[in-house]
């Protein structure tokens, strides 16, 4: 199964808006992020706080039941980071491509 191609932050219409319900998973918004969360799985207790409160639904929760950030949809605002009680999700600096 291939990957789509996600549309970029430039290809996003005049003032941010999403028109079409469902359309924003078109878009590529990884490029804003300054910072990304990092998951310690040894720190996880599960509570899916993070996943509850994230505005992206970039927070995955796998089969295993460990927690993953999906990097795609993430914009690094932070919020995971602010509601995890354990402190297992740490907000690290992007690498520049």
């Amino acid at each position: 199964m291939s990957k789509k191609k996600l549309k970029g932050w430039k290809e996003i219409p005049m003032g941010g808006m999403i028109t079409e319900p469902g359309s924003s998973v078109q878009f590529d918004v990884s490029a804003w992020r300054t910072y990304k969360p990092v998951i310690d799985q040894s720190k996880c207790t599960k509570c899916g706080m993070c996943w509850i409160y994230c505005p992206e639904a970039a927070i995955i929760i796998k089969e295993d039941g460990k927690y993953e950030v999906d990097l795609s949809f993430c914009k690094g605002c932070g919020i995971c980071e602010r509601t995890c009680a354990p402190k297992a999700i740490t907000m690290v600096k992007e690498e520049s491509v």
